[in-house]
C-alpha cells in the first residue's frame, strides 16, 4: 500500500501537470471502492432478494392469475355468446318455417274461399242464364205465335185491297201453312 504522502505528492504532481487521474483507476483507492462496492453489492442483493423481487413476483403472479381468470371468463362468455347465437338462429329458423307454414295455410285457406266464391258465382250466373234463356224461349214462342197472327192479318189486309173481298181466315191459314212448309 502506498503511503499518504506519496499518494499526496502523486496528486500534486497530476495537478501540476494538469492530468486528474479517473478515481477508480487510481490505486490508491482501489482496496476501499473493492470493500465498498463489495458491502453495496451485498446490500442491493439483500433488499432485491428479500423485498423488491418477492414484490415483483407476486404483483407477476397476481397479473398471471388475473390474465388466466380473465380468459377462462372471456372463453366462457365466447361460449355462451355462441350458445345464444345457435339458439337465435334455430328461434330464427322456426320462426321463418312456422311463418311459412302460417303464409302457406293463408294461401289454402284463401284458394278455396276463392274457389267456393267461384262455384257460387258460377251456379248463380247459369241459374241466370238459364232463367234468361226461358224467358228468350217465351218470348220468343209468343213472338211466334204473334208473327203468323200477324202475318195472316197481313195477307188479309192484302188480298182484300187487291180483289176488294175479305178472304176467310181459313183459306189465309192455308196458305200460310203451304208457304211454311
Amino acid at each position: 500500500m502506498a503511503s499518504p504522502t506519496h499518494s499526496a505528492s502523486t496528486a500534486v504532481a497530476n495537478e501540476v501537470h494538469g492530468a486528474i487521474a479517473f478515481p477508480p483507476f487510481e490505486s490508491a483507492t482501489f482496496a476501499s471502492q473493492i470493500f465498498w462496492v463489495l458491502i453495496s453489492f451485498a446490500v442491493l442483493y439483500f433488499l432485491m432478494s428479500r423485498i423488491a423481487l418477492p414484490r415483483i413476483a407476486r404483483v407477476l403472479d397476481e397479473r398471471h392469475n388475473k390474465i388466466t381468470g380473465d380468459l377462462a371468463e372471456a372463453q366462457r362468455l365466447r361460449a355462451e355468446s355462441e350458445e345464444a347465437v345457435t339458439a337465435y338462429e334455430k328461434a330464427l329458423a322456426d320462426a321463418r318455417a312456422n311463418a311459412q307454414a302460417i303464409a302457406h295455410q293463408a294461401r289454402e285457406e284463401m284458394a278455396a274461399e276463392f274457389e267456393a266464391r267461384r262455384k257460387a258465382l258460377e251456379a248463380d250466373l247459369n241459374q241466370k242464364i238459364a232463367s234468361a234463356e226461358e224467358t228468350i224461349r217465351v218470348n220468343a214462342a209468343a213472338a211466334m205465335a204473334n208473327v203468323r197472327d200477324i202475318a195472316a192479318e197481313a195477307a188479309a189486309t192484302i188480298v182484300e185491297r187487291l180483289t176488294g173481298a175479305a178472304p176467310a181466315r181459313a183459306e189465309v191459314d192455308a196458305a200460310l201453312d203451304r208457304a211454311a212448309v
